[in-house]
């Protein structure tokens, strides 16, 4: 054998070798909250708010145009993401954790965190976390049917508040729990910052959507709910910096707060728009967002950090959707809906992810996606196979994103409204099973319709086609009953559920039973 072909076989072997160890790069994943998939103008150059440092972040990334959260709402998006497993699988069937509420994610449950903390990755959670913890109090943190009851009760904010962040992988956490639900102060690990010693006062003039139904409710002294943003942008460009000098690499939530209301821009973007304060607040976030990719190439990591940008679900509704409208930027782009709804407005998030060197600048990819499977793509980047309990609706991404396939990466996703309504897409096809018109509460335990849409035709959902489709109806609510019914959306072995589900019925309660 030649001296050049055994170089060229120990290359070979080297590489291999190197491939099968997998690779270890920092990962910032920033997720903003209730951010429409048009809200990036350099996607939608005719929508009127201005995105710059998004815009350059595209350029630089791969765009992923079919990526879906798979709740149309906070919690179960965060969770989807956190564990790679659709959040209906859990006891929450609709709506959000209200305050108070124990953690969604149980003790035993390994997250995207705890899995990269297994691996030598610090890990750190700033901003939003919505999935629960266990408040100190006269009574233990429970799940109760009517939301934010728990409100009501005494709660002792002295003591460390148990099942957060660090006790679900994440090594470090600095935030808010949800910016519009008391207590109204930071946490810091396990601990509130400082005591929320007195009592909220609702000022309707204070911002947009202001947590009106929390009067009364505690509140640091001197709280600034416009300051909320800044500060925890600042933490996690703090973090970046000092985290960047360490030898192990580091993996960064950065789970926004905005523009979730309360709509609440600080002063230096407080008309910046010429809009509207929700417009105010997209292109603050924008400013957030790129502040945190900064510190990224500032501390000359950006080679070995990747960085993904997303959203836990479309634009809300509430918080001057209208006035948007009239402006003529539309956060849902050319898709019908918003945030809450199982329409693709709801649903349908940017996804961009940046590598330098690794993933093509520029490059797009129209194949579905679930945020979901970032759980999975990180498995799969580390070289590390996942135990089929764990990420059971995680797929990889991996060889789509470093172009080396163009395959489909998976032949459908699962979708879900703010109040339980499923929807299934497969190929051009999405069938949606519609709760009848009415308070949830009057509807409970009525059966759904079922509507069928093109969306290769019909990217608007205007026309249901389920009456000249049967077979497809029938074939496509085999297919999701039976993603369902296997507790996985992976091949190998079927897994639990948590509780029962019935696509064809309004559920009975907001907290299913237990299995």
């Amino acid at each position: 054998m030649t001296q050049k072909v055994t170089c060229l076989l120990l290359a070979v072997l080297f590489a291999t070798a190197a491939l099968a160890q997998g690779e270890r790069p920092n990962i910032v994943l920033i997720l903003a909250d209730d951010f429409g998939v048009g809200d990036i103008q350099a996607h939608y150059p005719d929508n009127k708010i201005a995105t710059p440092y998004l815009d350059r972040f595209s350029d630089a990334s791969k765009r992923f145009t079919n990526a879906h959260s798979n709740t149309a709402c906070c919690t179960p998006s965060r969770y989807g993401l956190l564990t790679g497993r659709y959040a209906w699988r859990t006891r929450l069937q609709e709506w959000v954790l209200a305050c108070y509420e124990p953690p969604l994610i149980p003790k035993e449950r390994l997250t995207l965190a705890g899995f990269l903390q297994e691996n030598g990755y610090d890990t750190a959670c700033i901003g939003k976390w919505h999935l629960g913890w266990n408040w100190a109090g006269d009574q233990p943190s429970h799940m109760v049917e009517e939301r934010n009851a728990l409100k009501n009760l005494n709660w002792d904010f002295t003591q460390p508040i148990e099942d957060g962040p660090i006790t679900r992988g994440f090594d470090y956490y600095f935030g808010t729990h949800v910016p519009n639900f008391p207590p109204f102060t930071y946490i810091e690990n396990d601990r509130v910052v400082v005591q929320p010693s007195e009592k909220y006062e609702y000022d309707p003039n204070e911002g947009t959507v202001m947590p009106r139904g929390f009067a009364g409710s505690p509140i640091a002294p001197g709280w600034r709910f416009d300051q909320i943003l800044p500060e925890i942008t600042q933490r996690s460009v703090a973090y970046i910096h000092e985290t960047a000098k360490r030898k192990e690499p580091f993996f960064l939530f950065f789970s926004m707060t905005s523009p979730h209301e309360p709509v609440v821009p600080s002063e230096k973007f407080k008309g910046a728009s010429g809009i509207a304060p929700i417009a105010d607040f997209v292109m603050e976030t924008d400013w957030s967002a790129g502040q945190v990719i900064e510190a990224v190439d500032n501390a000359g990591i950006a080679d070995n950090t990747l960085i993904i940008f997303t959203a836990d679900n479309g634009h809300s509704h509430y918080t001057g959707l209208q006035e948007l409208l009239d402006a003529g930027h539309k956060p849902s782009g050319e898709f019908r809906g918003h945030k809450s709804n199982v329409w693709e407005g709801g649903h349908r998030v940017p996804f961009l992810v940046r590598w330098p060197g690794k993933i093509a600048a520029g490059s797009v990819s129209h194949q579905i996606l679930s945020l979901n499977d970032t759980f999975a793509t990180v498995a799969d980047l580390l070289g590390k196979p996942l135990p089929a309990n764990v990420a059971e609706d995680s797929l990889s991404f991996l060889p789509q994103l470093r172009g080396e396939s163009r395959a489909p990466l998976r032949d459908h996703v699962v979708s879900q409204s703010t109040s339980g309504e499923f929807g299934y897409q497969e190929g051009p096809w999405k069938i949606v099973f519609l709760n009848q018109p009415g308070p949830l509460n009057k509807i409970r335990g009525q059966p759904t319709t079922a509507e069928l849409y093109n969306l290769d035709t019909d990217v608007a959902e205007t026309t249901n086609v389920a009456a000249q489709h049967p077979e497809i109806v029938e074939r496509l609510t085999r297919n999701l009953k039976h993603v369902i019914a296997r507790g996985t959306s992976r091949p190998g072995p079927a897994q639990p559920n948590d509780t029962p589900i019935d696509i064809e019925r309004t559920q009975t309660e907001r907290w299913g039973p237990a299995l």
